[in-house]
């Protein structure tokens, strides 16, 4: 266990080697910071926080820099997630206010935490395994076709045309729109295929071939998006960051859904809970230079998906965190008042 002043002394090198990208040695720590001790006593601090890997000298006669094991030693016990001033809370709200539709408030996220964190965004749409149906749309556009549209609590839209087996009027469309909706409003999407399972029974036997047809098309439309849809910004701040691996084998990375799923973390209870992993607790090797902070975001106290940033492992923490965790909290508000 390290004591106070090394703790401080490691407090000091994170944030001096953040701000200059420059190995950190005694005497300017000694010269920035009020530490209340020598350069001596300081280069025998440093010594010991060497020892026991929080920090490495990358080069002969030079100062030392932070290591994977102390960014996460300053993350765990050291930094406190800075808060947002007034003004910056307010101009998130704006932003993000005014959007209107979940498109656009994915597309305003991105850009926002891109902005305000200087690394590259990403942001998970709502999933449809932890969504319920808002509102379930039919309309005859043809004598033998309709339009679908399925409406869910997190403002997915999701649209299809579909072919029937025969002629429908608008009585017989209004009266399957009507049966839907009595059955569907407010179900989960993960109960859809149950609740629906005996539907067609309940309509004259006339209606029920295109009842089947339209509840076959619903049902496809929710495992065809069982994959979620995975949106990522801000890739041009990766130019000026510094990665102890190759810049290719981070953007390849992003292009990957999965490896991007895989990174923003599993769910949790509480949304807008932060998650940091730094450096090598990346699980793919090609990202073992970065670090991504990421947050849940959801309606009330259920998570519907995540976001984050994802930057060199030489970031600013506290600032990161911050950021994230309020964007998610903005995100979820607007979501439950949608």
């Amino acid at each position: 266990m390290l004591d106070d002043r090394k703790l401080a002394v490691l407090r000091a090198i994170v944030e001096d080697y953040v701000s200059t990208n420059e190995p950190v040695g005694s005497k300017s720590l000694a010269d920035r910071h009020n530490l209340g001790v020598s350069p001596a006593t300081i280069r025998n601090d440093m010594a010991t926080l060497e020892e026991q890997g929080y920090i490495t000298q990358p080069h002969t006669s030079a100062g030392r820099v932070p290591t994977d094991k102390g960014y996460r030693l300053f993350v765990d016990r050291l930094s406190q997630v800075k808060p947002l001033s007034g003004a910056e809370r307010r101009a998130i709200e704006n932003f993000l206010g005014g959007a209107v539709d979940l498109d656009d408030v994915v597309t305003r996220t991105v850009r926002l935490l891109a902005q305000l964190t200087r690394q590259v965004a990403v942001v998970q749409y709502p999933s449809l395994t932890r969504s319920s149906v808002r509102h379930v749309e039919l309309v005859r556009v043809a004598e033998r076709r309709l339009m679908m549209v399925l409406i869910t609590n997190t403002g997915r839209v999701e649209q299809r045309i579909i072919d029937v087996p025969e002629n429908v009027s608008e009585e017989s469309v209004a009266h399957l729109r009507a049966v839907l909706n009595g059955a569907l409003d407010g179900c989960w999407l993960t109960d859809v295929p149950t609740t629906v399972a005996d539907l067609p029974e309940r309509l004259p036997s006339e209606e029920r071939p295109v009842a089947a047809t339209v509840l076959s098309v619903l049902l496809e439309t929710l495992v065809d998006k069982h994959e979620e849809k995975i949106v990522f910004g801000g890739a041009a701040n990766l130019a000026a960051a510094d990665f102890s691996v190759g810049l290719r084998e981070v953007l390849e990375a992003l292009e990957e859904q999965v490896v991007l799923l895989r990174l923003l973390g599993e769910t949790t209870a509480e949304p807008s809970a932060l998650t940091v992993r730094i450096g090598s607790e990346n699980p793919y090797s090609g990202l073992r230079g970065t670090s991504i902070v990421a947050a849940g975001y959801g309606s009330g106290d259920k998570e519907l998906a995540r976001l984050g940033v994802l930057g060199p492992t030489r970031m600013d923490y506290p600032v990161t965190m911050g950021a994230v965790r309020a964007v998610a909290r903005y995100v979820g508000q607007i979501l439950a008042a949608s």
